[in-house]
């Protein structure tokens, strides 16, 4: 899959919600360009991209609106949204914040956040100036193998 074809391909999936194959995500990311850490700074919401992953509509339900990336070392990975619809950070669910590095991932270096509290890596690539996709990866975000996929767009 080339470049124009995998950013066409996120946008369908991203408006339709469908549940994809992990091998189709996968294909996907593959076609997309890595980034560094200062494409990644500044505020995101977020959404999914389902794959049948156990966690496809937990961060739904615990009211995630996004990720903020104040600098590197300075990261909200779980902003939600309290009964008010006043966005927080829910250290408590993300075991803390977490750092902004570069991560070498399938063999590509590319802009990932990894968790303070946990080990969990987020890791992204682009999709245009305003959309990443990211895979969530890590000994406790991997079910049978499979990864958790999703989507930021920058606020």
């Amino acid at each position: 899959m080339n470049n124009d074809k995998a950013v066409a391909t996120f946008f369908e999936l991203k408006e339709s919600q469908a549940i994809s194959e992990p091998a189709d995500l996968d294909e996907l990311w593959a076609a997309l360009e890595p980034i560094g850490r200062d494409f990644m700074l500044g505020a995101w919401s977020g959404g999914e991209l389902p794959s049948g992953h156990a966690m496809d509509g937990q961060l739904k339900q615990v009211n995630w609106h996004g990720k903020t990336f104040d600098a590197y070392h300075d990261v909200k990975p779980l902003v939600c949204r309290d009964d008010e619809g006043n966005l927080y950070s829910n250290k408590e669910l993300g075991k803390g914040e977490a750092s902004l590095w570069a991560v070498e991932f399938r063999g590509e270096t590319t802009a990932a956040m990894v968790y303070d509290g946990q080990p969990v890596i987020d890791h992204f690539k682009k999709v245009d100036d305003t959309h990443v996709m990211g895979i969530m990866n890590g000994k406790t975000s991997l079910v049978r193998d499979k990864h958790f996929y999703f989507y930021l767009e920058r606020e």
